[in-house]
């Protein structure tokens, strides 16, 4: 049933339950409480000026609405009808093809909006289709060989088709793309994105809306510890699945005109009086030009330095942004269990004494495994994933810690990288884990007393050591203090026998300046994805493909 009434600023104390937002809508329409129908939570935040009291806006179908909402005279009620997500109207095939540099959610999504409207483009991916890439993936860990040509960390579907496959539904989570296009469009456009991935396989399940009494018993907690809980809604793919998903649309894009081709990179951007008219790409063995109507650059985390380097050659605006340096912590199911359950990824972020920096949780993976990525210079890095079916007695998720920096340093992502390589050094080529209570104690942790602990840890080549050896002091006592605040949320978060594995790092300093319609300041060319500095995350990468595939359409059609 649509909804024809929008409410808002309807407010409830922390101990009162949403239920009771049915007598104040009643209350607000001047009608009973049980003639009000599909009442639909659209937005919910949180005032602190006075006391914390809980503000929201929704939406509700009752009978005779237009009448209700003459009647009733109150500026907080209005009219609403959902919008709905359309493309634009279909083009003629450009004369000169678009080419979307890289197949991650980014990228498939432009490439997959451009052929529903009528434009064919060539989708180039420097690794390995998601099956052959699957299979390289397997080899390396169970022998440790890496294939620099095809890994974790690039080929089609990106580094997200061996996460966890989260979904962020939430405008609130991945990036600052919101910013850039607005709140409500970036909304309309996960909803959308969403509908794509549910076309093509995903779960209809969705996490973290079930219990909101619960979240919000969370989120007091949280307050309390000088927190902030970002209540997501998710959808869990699962790693096996989302490869799965990514593997159906690539056939659809093939089976519907998109020219794809693997195991070439690009190398550089042609551009004549600043507009770009496609790249130098090679395969290793040779080069070419390849022509482009429009040069869509979405080359993932992987490819921000790569990225940036272009930027400084070619003139490309962009800033200097932030980069995340962190740990990934392992504790027991049974410790986060009411957050899992609740939940599912818990999503704090917080600002800890001495220095107040940005400290955020990230990427929990519920029963799931950490694991080890390695990059094609040698650095190896620490992630999480979890399975559909598949589960850990233990729960994962990333600690990271946001750093800034201003003039004369402008190389974030090489600072970052070093840090990486001094802890790779420490652990031998190898993820470094220490127990948090060993940290504490100012002592390194032993292989005996990894074995001695209840937490066992899912990486089973991870090297007992000393991070503090590598890790900045700064970020260091900001995680600490942080770890500190969340055992408040969750108790028992900070034990002794807590896990912490390093380096976790995110490479998406680089910042690519652009307008709100997605353009740079050289014509014919658009950066998409985390590699744009915009986006974190699955599906608002996914979504900054939709608006770029939408957008490039729309001003074909001018």
């Amino acid at each position: 049933m649509r909804h024809l009434l929008r409410i808002d600023q309807l407010r409830l104390l922390p101990d009162q339950p949403e239920s009771d937002l049915t007598a104040k809508c009643a209350r607000l329409l001047r009608t009973d409480p049980s003639s009000l129908r599909d009442l639909t939570v659209l937005r919910r935040a949180i005032d602190a000026r006075e006391g914390l009291t809980f503000v929201y806006t929704v939406a509700v179908s009752a009978p005779q609405e237009a009448a209700l909402l003459r009647r009733c005279r109150d500026k907080r009620v209005t009219a609403y009808v959902p919008e709905h997500y359309v493309l634009p109207a279909p083009v003629a095939p450009p004369e000169v093809r678009p080419i979307v540099v890289g197949a991650g959610p980014a990228g498939l999504f432009a490439a997959l909006v451009l052929v529903r409207c009528g434009a064919r483009p060539i989708l180039l991916e420097r690794g390995q289709p998601v099956e052959q890439r699957s299979r390289d993936v397997t080899h390396f860990w169970r022998t440790g060989r890496l294939d620099t040509e095809s890994n974790v960390q690039f080929g089609e579907g990106g580094a997200g088709a061996f996460s966890d496959g989260k979904l962020s539904l939430s405008h609130e989570v991945g990036g600052d793309l919101p910013t850039l296009v607005g709140e409500r469009l970036a909304q309309e456009t996960i909803d959308y994105a969403d509908s794509i991935y549910l076309e093509f396989g995903a779960d209809t399940h969705i996490e973290g809306i079930s219990d909101p009494d619960k979240v919000k018993d969370i989120r007091r907690r949280a307050i309390q510890a000088g927190l902030k809980l970002v209540d997501c809604p998710i959808r869990h793919m699962g790693t096996e699945k989302a490869q799965g998903i990514y593997l159906a649309i690539e056939r659809y894009l093939a089976e519907n005109g998109v020219e794809l081709i693997f195991g070439w990179e690009c190398l550089d951007l042609r551009l004549k009086d600043e507009t770009c008219l496609g790249g130098v790409i090679s395969n290793g063995k040779e080069e070419r030009e390849i022509e482009a109507g429009r040069t869509i650059v979405a080359t993932g985390r992987r490819g921000a330095d790569w990225l940036e380097t272009l930027c400084a050659e070619h003139g490309i605006a962009h800033q200097t942004g932030t980069v995340d340096i962190g740990v990934r912590v392992e504790v027991r199911n049974e410790i986060m269990e009411t957050v899992n359950e609740v939940l599912y990824e818990s999503k704090l972020i917080g600002y800890p004494a001495p220095f107040k920096n940005k400290v955020r949780t990230f990427c929990q993976n519920p029963g799931g495994f950490v694991s080890q990525e390695n990059y094609d210079n040698g650095l190896a890095v620490v992630n999480g994933h979890s399975f559909k079916e598949v589960k850990s007695p233990n729960t994962n998720l990333s600690i990271l810690c946001s750093h800034n920096f201003s003039v004369p340093f402008n190389q974030p992502i090489s600072y970052a990288q070093k840090v990486g390589e001094l802890t790779n050094m420490l652990a031998n080529g190898h993820i470094l884990v220490q127990r948090y209570g060993d940290i504490l104690d100012g002592k390194r942790t032993w292989e005996k007393e990894l074995a001695q602990s209840n937490v066992r840890p899912t990486l089973p080549d991870a090297v007992a050591g000393d991070i503090t050896a590598a890790m900045p002091y700064r970020s260091m006592t900001n995680i600490i203090n942080f770890i500190k605040a969340v055992d408040q949320v969750v108790p028992g978060f900070a034990s002794y026998e807590t896990l912490l594995y390093s380096p976790e790092l995110k490479f998406y300093s680089n910042r690519v300046k652009m307008d709100a319609d997605l353009n740079t300041n050289i014509r014919h060319l658009h950066c998409l994805g985390d590699s744009s500095g915009w986006t974190r995350g699955l599906m608002m990468a996914s979504v900054m493909g939709v608006l770029m595939g939408r957008e490039i359409i729309r001003q074909e059609n001018i």
